[in-house]
């Protein structure tokens, strides 16, 4: 029988090892200390790979070793994949080694309400690690490791998931710029003597965009003294602690920041949107324990403050959908 062409045709892993370690040190000498080997081990093993490629992977010039062309490109291909084995094999042997929790959110919840209370959850479960996947995209719970997410949906696009908030959006300002003198706040029409913030692409949530406010508070025609755009919520929410300019806040983003006096909410007018946050488990968390105990952990801070977040005077708007949230 013809013998068959083996999938990967590679030198030994241990001539790459040396390899890597004589391309980095760029010494035959400081790589048979760091491998606990002779110089001319090292450079017997450098010589029987170059053999094996049939190309040079080192310039011999007189108290120096420089690499070749083709030596750069296969130091920085063997340096990611034994660095990548490295890490695989120190995570098998340990694989009870350590308790923890991978959450994704979006970046604005995440920054905004998650992180600010994740303290309370370590200091009453000191053993568990949890680790935030931030992303604004959906991630696949099962195949990314996730075991929980919050994501900011409908219950539509949610399937399985149990509603935390509900959200409802309303200006937002620094309390020196709710107090400036020049320039009160007392009616949403004083707006039109400041400058908004506004996310830079409203069309995926154009709920979030000042027009549908300015609406429902009898201005529609308001015109600003000026606009800044962001990218990122979070972004837009730091200008306005900072007095740069009056925000959209969002429920429940903005308690932390309200309640440590960043933020104040000059009108009590808060529109509602069509999304919420839903929180998700993936298959591989059931029957964790440290999930659930993060689980019923969100769940109780949900509770907690959900019910505090917006002003008093609510307006039920269900703009149109958008194909992802911010």
């Amino acid at each position: 029988m013809q013998g068959q062409r083996k999938r990967f045709d590679l030198p030994p892993l241990d001539r790459l090892e040396v390899f890597e370690a004589a391309a980095r040190n760029l010494s035959f000498t400081r790589a048979a200390a760091e491998l606990s080997r002779t110089q001319s081990a090292v450079s017997r093993s450098i010589a029987l790979l170059e053999d094996r490629l049939g190309f040079a992977l080192f310039e011999r010039r007189h108290r120096a070793l420089l690499l070749t062309e083709r030596g750069q490109a296969l130091y920085a291909a063997a340096r990611d994949a034994l660095e990548r084995l490295h890490d695989s094999v120190a995570k098998l042997r340990t694989p009870q080694a350590g308790r923890t929790v991978t959450v994704t959110s979006n970046l604005s919840f995440a920054s905004l309400w998650l992180i600010p209370r994740l303290r309370g959850f370590t200091r009453e479960h000191p053993g568990v690690d949890v680790r935030i996947a931030a992303s604004n995209d959906l991630l696949d719970l099962d195949r990314a490791g996730i075991d929980v997410a919050v994501r900011y949906s409908t219950s539509e696009r949610a399937p399985g998931g149990s509603k935390l908030f509900d959200e409802e959006v309303f200006p937002v300002c620094s309390p020196a710029l709710a107090r400036d003198p020049a320039r009160p706040l007392a009616t949403p029409a004083d707006l039109a003597g400041h400058v908004l913030l506004h996310l830079e692409d409203a069309r995926l949530a154009p709920w979030l965009d000042w027009a549908q406010w300015f609406e429902s508070a009898g201005v529609p025609d308001l015109r600003p003294a000026g606009a800044l755009r962001f990218s990122h919520y979070d972004q837009l929410v730091q200008a306005a602690v900072t007095g740069q300019g009056v925000a959209l806040g969002r429920t429940p983003l903005m308690r932390e920041l309200m309640r440590a006096g960043q933020l104040v909410a000059p009108f009590r007018r808060a529109i509602a949107t069509p999304r919420g946050y839903y929180l998700m488990r993936g298959r591989r968390s059931l029957g964790n324990a440290d999930v659930d105990a993060f689980e019923r952990w969100v769940r109780a801070e949900a509770t907690r403050t959900g019910a505090e977040d917006a002003p008093d005077e609510r307006v039920s708007r269900r703009p149109s959908r958008a194909r992802r949230g911010t």
